[in-house]
């Protein structure tokens, strides 16, 4: 079965615990009601934030969903000119039966300019 990489990102409000957490969970359900994937579907999540979103992991907001059992990790992202604030990106990979192009990827709020293409 191949693994495809699907790809989201969101921005939280703030840089508090609260924050992350509420836009790591939207994220997150959006990407599991537009591509109905079953959790023990997904082989790992990389989360990516921007150097100012330091409060709490995403990770924490994917856990508090029932993601315990899928391999996670977090990283900050690099700063540059163009970085957008606030920004949480996640590169999901899924095993699944679908092709590439059946493959949702959501980019919310603000984060939409990072690819207008794919915005909802």
């Amino acid at each position: 079965m191949p693994v495809r990489g699907v790809r989201g990102a969101t921005v939280a409000a703030a840089n508090t615990p609260e924050a992350i957490r509420r836009a790591t969970q939207e994220l997150l359900q959006t990407l599991m009601d537009k591509n109905q994937f079953a959790l023990d579907e997904i082989a790992s999540l990389i989360f990516t934030v921007t150097p100012d979103l330091t409060a709490e992991p995403p990770a924490r907001a994917a856990r508090e969903l029932g993601w315990g059992a899928v391999a996670m990790l977090c990283v900050h992202e690099m700063q540059t000119a163009e970085s957008l604030a606030r920004c949480i990106r996640v590169l999901l990979h899924w095993n699944t039966t679908k092709q590439a192009h059946e493959v949702c990827h959501v980019y919310l709020h603000s984060a939409a300019q990072l690819r207008p293409d794919r915005a909802h």
